[in-house]
């Protein structure tokens, strides 16, 4: 039985219809503002190859939620921003549960809504007072449906929600937005939910090329930096980007609450003035952190804590407004080809994934069977 075991792994791993990686630890954001993405069922199957098992959407997709059933994917689902008045009616909160989230929790392993994104850096104030509200009444929704063991509530802040970043001990929210950010982490240490960052070295560097390392930013051999007050030395920006949230929250008088990194990445291309959007430098940045989170390492503030992060993104979005670069951010294109190489074997089938079920049954009656009947029979 040993030995039909070990031939029936080798027919796997060598046959073109499979590819067999080592397990990933990152999360991948699934954004579609594009019109020639792959189908979601073939999306499925390519992010089973690449045995990534951690997805961020920024909506809740019936279709991609189907798509994934009875996989071993867990979403991230989101609420965007133009949802939160109406999140902070109760009434609407349930309702919006019991229709986008509730009909595929069965099947599909949704552990999280994100309640808008980046809301605290732009400019509508009033957007800034639904916020918590909108969190609240959302949590307090899964409550009254049974779901919030299973599910939490946060949201998604951009990087410039600090005032201080350097060193990274001396990390601190804008003054403008304390008052937000206080009610924000009692409501985190209250439901036991993480602090969401997007976080991107690319930003700094594209910014003050001069003063900022690429070296650093890229996760390459670097002096690096080491702190004043704490003597923890760091050799990459986006580490040192996570301690100084760490200290911001600390500032406000919590040790309680877990941040993690709901975006970062590097663009492949970009416009003149975005220095540093190219293809050899998203692969270093993202080939380095992939091998950064396959060594579970946590950062030098929190070494025994593993960093939690969602690459941004999986597929370049060919309708986003904006710079360049915000169309290339991309790990694939939407054909299933890479970008560029890190080290990911991954398969987009040319047909809809429940085409493909029929093709892997037939290759298994054709050629798996039949080999491991002649096994038994000897």
């Amino acid at each position: 039985m040993a030995t039909l075991f070990r031939v029936l792994l080798l027919i796997l791993i060598f046959s073109d219809s499979f590819v067999s990686i080592r397990s990933l630890g990152l999360g991948i954001n699934y954004g579609q503002i594009a019109n020639n993405l792959p189908s979601p069922s073939r999306v499925a199957y390519l992010l089973g190859s690449l045995n990534i098992s951690r997805v961020k959407l920024y909506d809740a997709d019936p279709n991609v939620l189907s798509a994934f059933a009875n996989t071993d994917v867990e979403f991230v689902i989101g609420l965007g921003n133009e949802y939160l008045q109406k999140m902070t009616d109760p009434i609407q909160a349930q309702a919006w549960i019991q229709q986008h989230v509730q009909p595929y929790t069965s099947q599909t392993k949704i552990k999280c809504i994100t309640v808008g994104n980046e809301v605290l850096t732009g400019n509508n104030t009033q957007l800034m007072s639904y916020l918590l509200p909108a969190m609240q009444t959302v949590n307090g929704a899964l409550a009254n449906l049974g779901l919030s063991k299973e599910i939490y509530v946060t949201t998604a802040h951009s990087f410039g929600i600090l005032g201080n970043s350097f060193p990274p001990s001396a990390g601190a929210f804008r003054q403008d937005l304390t008052e937000y950010i206080q009610s924000i982490l009692n409501f985190h240490s209250q439901t036991h939910s993480p602090f969401l960052i997007n976080a991107y070295p690319f930003f700094a560097y594209k910014d003050n090329p001069q003063q900022v390392s690429l070296n650093y930013a890229l996760f390459q051999p670097d002096p690096g930096m080491t702190d004043s007050v704490t003597n923890l030395h760091y050799d990459n920006m986006l580490y040192a980007q996570i301690d100084a949230v760490y200290s911001a929250i600390k500032a406000l008088g919590h040790t309680d609450i877990q941040v993690k990194v709901s975006e970062t990445g590097w663009p492949s291309k970009g416009d003149p003035d975005e220095v540093g959007a190219t293809p050899e430098n998203a692969r270093l940045y993202n080939g380095n952190l992939l091998r950064r989170i396959e060594q579970n390492q946590g950062t030098p503030a929190r070494p025994s804590v593993p960093v939690d992060i969602y690459v941004f993104a999986l597929f370049n979005e060919d309708l986003k407004p904006g710079p360049v670069s915000e169309r290339n951010y991309g790990l694939y294109y939407p054909d299933g080809s890479p970008v560029y190489n890190i080290g990911l074997q991954g398969y987009l089938p040319r047909m809809d994934y429940s085409a493909s079920k029929k093709n892997v049954v037939r290759f298994l009656n054709l050629f798996i069977i039949p080999i491991a009947l002649l096994i038994c029979s000897l």
